[in-house]
């Protein structure tokens, strides 16, 4: 684990110490930052592999703080997790419409911590993507973007073409929930006007078609793609 690089980013002290304890102590390579200016700046020198990212900060939020991270090139594929409070839902939402790939509510219980981190860790290391033929493998799950096709071992599952458009979105960041809004945005497009129970259809039908247990609802916020 001492090769992980890790940044945390809280305006607690408390907090901070405490998180970098815990990870330092599974052997992660932990750097931290007090306010969202100091963890941009920390995060330009080391290229962390993953952000946590307190959404309500000084200065500049955990929000900002993303938005500006997903504007660069090199943070493309960094996992970013946000704290939140229970009752921030608008702010959970938020942080995944700037490209938040999950997030850990508060009171922080260390095992529970500890799992989600290394579960973001192994989603992002088990997506196998070859870019020449655009084909991305994961588990038994084989999408072949140019051809437009997908397979589960060697059976060929037929999708129609917004069915695929909605795989590829998911899968293209395991574990990560991807809010309503922002499935509409990238597979319906902002000048397309669909019914609310588009994106509830088109689940369906999916998970007819590759299994009920790939695709998960996040009651009230969207969906994400879990093996």
């Amino acid at each position: 684990m001492d090769s992980v690089k890790i940044l945390i980013v809280d305006d607690e002290p408390d907090i901070l110490e405490f998180l970098r304890y815990n990870l330092v102590k599974e052997g992660f390579n932990v750097y931290t930052a007090p306010d969202g200016e100091t963890g941009l700046e920390v995060a330009g020198i080391e290229k962390p592999d993953l952000i946590i990212l307190d959404i309500m900060m000084p200065k500049m939020d955990g929000v900002e703080v993303c938005r500006r991270l997903r504007s660069k090139p090199e943070f493309d594929k960094t996992v970013i997790a946000f704290l939140t409070a229970r009752e921030e839902d608008y702010s959970q939402i938020a942080a995944l419409d700037v490209g938040g790939d999950d997030y850990i509510t508060k009171p922080i219980r260390p095992r529970v911590f500890l799992s989600r981190i290394k579960a973001l860790l192994r989603r992002s290391e088990r997506v196998e993507l070859n870019e020449e033929s655009e084909i991305t493998r994961i588990g038994d799950l084989v999408i072949d973007r140019e051809k437009v096709s997908v397979r589960i071992k060697e059976e060929v599952i037929e999708l129609a073409k917004k069915e695929f458009e909605l795989l590829t979105l998911l899968v293209s960041k395991p574990g990560k929930v991807f809010s309503r809004e922002e499935i509409f945005n990238k597979v319906w497009g902002t000048d397309v006007i669909v019914g609310n129970r588009t994106i509830d259809v088109h689940i369906r039908k999916l998970r007819e078609k590759i299994g009920d247990d790939l695709i998960k609802t996040i009651k009230g916020i969207g969906y994400k793609f879990e093996f």
